[in-house]
């Protein structure tokens, strides 16, 4: 019975450290390879992926202003209501007397989009059409609410063509006095058959094009 008991105690402080050290393996921190998988890329709106862009243009040119902001749809990202997995700006600098622009990108694709913020070449400013750069206190209106506006005067649309990608762009043009942003429904800006214009600075719906 002695000898027992012996062995009882034995086994339990043989045992003992074993259940503490797998209780402490337990609690470690987890490996890389255990770790959650990382996100998958995210749509942004317009005025997010603008703020993403502008710091580095205004360390191009300190004076530098947009001229264009469009949004450019990517297969690897879904868009989604004023989002989209790629973003264009072309900023201008009167001081120098140049433009550039800069591309925001949720993933490498085609069309030498990079991920994150990426600059183009410099190049010569000349007039284009009756676009002008405007102030960036003038974008208080994002495009998930410039959407939502159109969406609201484009229902019998929206029901005939309800796949239709959108497409966002930003400008300040001498048909309205304020910025816009122009909601254009189709695969480009030339080849589309419908868009709606709403001011950028009140989120006011302003016209129809067919």
């Amino acid at each position: 019975m002695l000898r027992h008991v012996t062995s009882l105690g034995w086994l339990a402080g043989w045992l003992a450290p074993l259940v503490l050290f797998l209780s402490a393996c337990s609690d470690a921190p987890k490996t890389a390879s255990e770790k959650e998988p990382p996100k998958p890329p995210e749509a942004l709106t317009g005025r997010e992926a603008f703020q993403r862009m502008y710091p580095q243009a205004r360390g191009w040119a300190p004076d530098a202003q947009p001229l264009e902001i469009v949004s450019l749809n990517l297969v690897q990202v879904k868009a989604d209501k004023g989002k989209a997995g790629a973003w264009q700006v072309v900023f201008v600098s009167a001081s120098r007397g140049k433009a550039k622009t800069y591309t925001y990108s949720a993933v490498e694709s085609e069309g030498n989009l990079h991920e994150g913020v990426f600059g183009g070449i410099e190049e010569n400013y000349t007039a284009r059409g009756d676009s002008s750069p405007f102030q960036i206190a003038a974008i208080k209106v994002d495009t998930d609410e410039a959407y939502e506006t159109a969406a609201k005067h484009s229902a019998e649309y929206l029901k005939k063509n309800p796949d239709k990608p959108v497409i966002f762009l930003m400008e300040l043009t001498r048909r309205f006095p304020d910025v816009t942003w122009r909601v254009i429904w189709g695969g480009s800006v030339g080849t589309s058959d419908y868009s709606v214009f709403v001011d950028g600075s009140t989120g006011q719906y302003l016209e129809r094009m067919h």
